[in-house]
Parts: C-alpha cells; structure tokens; sequence
C-alpha cells in the first residue's frame, strides 16, 4: 500500500498545480484542468484536517491572519477574497480599507491564502485578453469581466467543497463531515463576533459591463458582503 503523502507534500503539489494554471501561457482548457485538479485536492485536504481535528483538536485549531490586499482594482479583489472565504467556511472584515481580518481553522485559512493569490493572478491575466465593446469604458468592461469571473469560481468552489463533504467518511468520533463542518462554522462565528460584535450582514455589488460573459467563461476555466463598522465592512458574511 502506498505510503501517505506528508501534509506538506499535499499543499506542495497543490500549489505546483496552481502555479501551471496562473501560467500567462497556459491554455484556457489546460488551466480548466489544473484548477479542476487543484480545488478537488484542496477540498480533500481541509476534510482530511477537519475530521481528524474532530477526534484531537490539537490536529487543527481555530485561528485567525491579516490580509493586505493591494494593486489595482482593489474593491475587486477584495470581492474575490470574500468570496474564497464564503466558500471555504471563514469569516472575514475589511480593516483601514486595504488590510482584511480573516477568522477560521488554520487549515482553511491556509487554503483561502493560497486560492486568493492563485485566482487573482489567474483573473487579471484572463481580463487583459478581453476587449470591450465599442465605446464602452475599459474600466466598465473589466470590473464587470471581474464580477462574472468571481462568482462563477465560487459557485464551482462550492460544487466541489460540497462533493468532497459527501463523499467523505465519518471522523474517529463517527461524526459526519456536515456535523464536523457545521461546528466549525459556529465556532469560527462566534470568534468573529466576539472580535467585532457590531458588524450587520450585507450584500455584494451588481455590475453592469459586457465583460459579464467573458468573466463568467474564465472563471469556468480557472485552475482553481459587506458591512460597515465605522470604516470597517465586513466580507463574505
């Protein structure tokens, strides 16, 4: 029987796949594949980490990072990170405009990291080959190019967190994942609160732009909210 890979090794050869998807020569339908691949090892990897923390929590505890989201088209970007975190189970508010607060389990938190860096670089690539209408505003046509991009990435990262819960089996204790998950969820809630007790949830933004389908299509090939709290926003509620 084959000896199981390191838990290093696995978030090493995750990122060996991403880094091939965020290659500005990679084909579209080669980085379909590398992100397909990428996000179904990722999605394993956070199961394996929360079942086995559910029988020694000292496997992966609860924890918290800071974020500075900087370059061009930040609002964009930080819908990108609050999307990857709704996905992923974490919470996350938006500090002093560029630096995000992330709440969750340390193993959710690294995968955030690594897919927020992945998918930025994956979606500005895949933008610059755009071209707007004519007349239309460059900028108009790439937020909106952005926006179709990120929510189609997060309706497949959903897809395949949610494959990876189904088919996965019952922790030491005999628990199922949706159990495991959900408790995680309430704890990383109640850390978030207790942090900033005062945030209300609120919704995304909608843009207009013909850079819509062109996103939405990027996104279906990338490798794979908001509050205000004085100047805080909370992300991805």
């Amino acid at each position: 029987m084959a000896t199981p890979m390191p838990e290093d090794g696995k978030l090493a050869k995750i990122r060996a796949i991403l880094a091939k998807a965020e290659d500005p020569a990679t084909t579209p339908d080669e980085a379909d594949a590398y992100f397909a691949k990428a996000a179904e090892l990722m999605a394993k990897y956070g199961i394996e980490k929360a079942m086995l923390a559910d029988a020694d929590p000292a496997q992966d505890r609860p924890g918290d990072r800071m974020i500075k989201v900087t370059g061009t088209y930040g609002s964009d970007r930080k819908y990108l990170l609050g999307y990857i975190v709704k996905a992923l189970g974490c919470k996350a508010i938006e500090l002093n405009g560029a630096e995000v607060h992330l709440f969750g389990y340390e193993s959710d938190l690294e995968r955030v990291e690594m897919l927020f860096t992945s998918l930025q670089l994956q979606a500005f690539n895949a933008m610059r080959h755009g071209r707007p209408r004519p007349g239309e505003k460059t900028i108009t046509y790439r937020k909106s190019f952005l926006a179709g991009f990120i929510l189609t990435v997060y309706a497949r990262l959903e897809e395949i967190e949610a494959r990876a819960r189904q088919e996965a089996a019952p922790s030491a204790t005999g628990r199922s994942a949706e159990l495991v998950l959900a408790d995680r969820k309430a704890v990383t809630l109640a850390r978030f609160k207790e942090a900033y007790p005062h945030t209300r949830t609120g919704g995304g933004s909608k843009r207009g732009g013909s850079g819509k389908a062109a996103g939405e299509a990027a996104g279906r090939r990338a490798d794979l909210g908001q509050t205000r709290v004085g100047g805080r926003r909370a992300i991805a509620a």
